[in-house]
């Protein structure tokens, strides 16, 4: 690993929050001042092929990058607010469901965050 890829990797593993490319860049460049974005966006996408962290996309919002444990997404359909949350593993049904071995799922619940529902007057179910 390199010490961008090494760094990168650390700052996404260490927060708890799930960051864009310009938040890592912004956290890396204080660190190595002369490190381009183009350095994070390729990094990003080496880690994230190997693996070793997840890519969250969400519609019209950009991509975040998030510790590679398994867990679940909560997405404000409103804001694009990600939250984490855990349900049971679903591997066993999922695999049994589609008849064979699968890589990977990515599990993510959209709904209006407290913030927004309190804006849309108090309804989880809120259109807009």
């Amino acid at each position: 690993m390199t010490k961008y890829e090494k760094e990168i990797y650390h700052i996404i593993t260490a927060s708890m929050e799930h960051l864009t490319v310009e938040q890592i860049f912004a956290e890396l460049k204080e660190k190595y001042p002369g490190v381009v974005i183009a350095t994070v966006y390729n990094n990003v996408n080496k880690l994230w092929e190997a693996g070793l962290i997840r890519k969250i996309s969400v519609e019209n919002m950009p991509d975040r990058y998030d510790r590679a444990v398994r867990h679940d997404h909560l997405v404000c359909q409103r804001c694009g607010r990600l939250a984490d949350i855990s349900f049971d593993d679903l591997t066993a049904p999922l695999s049994e469901m589609v008849g064979r071995d699968f890589l990977y799922y990515d599990l993510k619940v959209y709904y209006l965050c407290p913030s927004c529902r309190e804006k849309e007057g108090g309804s989880p179910f809120a259109q807009g």
